[in-house]
């Protein structure tokens, strides 16, 4: 044998140990793309029953919503209703505060007040002594 059918025949033998390592890598691909196929169609398969139970429980949810948003609309305009009496006490708080630091008013308001009912005290006691006789 001549050198060159030397490195020929190692060429084959090399090609031949490259098409063997080639094929028992295929087909450990092979086997393992079948298990991941596999796996791939159970995780879809649970996910579609996952999603299904999410869309029956958001429709359960945004019914329920429906229900009470009534409620959550009855109470803002409660909060609102509260406001507003909030602001006319705050009103009033302020005018009687301003009619008491006046003393021109509240004297005068508070000697007729006096006078009216010592009148009709006096009245009372008149009409007492008058049934009494």
């Amino acid at each position: 044998m001549t050198g060159g059918q030397i490195a020929g025949l190692i060429a084959a033998i090399a090609f031949l140990i490259l098409v063997a390592f080639i094929g028992v890598f295929l087909l450990r691909l092979t086997k393992s793309i079948s298990v991941v196929t596999v796996n791939v169609d159970q995780i879809s398969h649970e996910v579609e029953e996952i999603l299904a139970n999410a869309n029956e429980l958001l429709t359960d949810v945004n019914g329920k919503v429906k229900t009470i948003d009534p409620a959550f609309k009855a109470v803002g305009d409660l909060g609102e209703s509260v406001s507003s009496l909030n602001d006319a006490t705050r009103n009033l708080t302020t005018r009687v505060s301003g009619v008491s630091t006046s003393t021109k008013g509240f004297t005068g308001l508070a000697l007729a007040s006096r006078v009216s009912k010592s009148a009709f005290q006096s009245y009372r006691n008149h009409r007492k002594s008058k049934n009494t006789k």
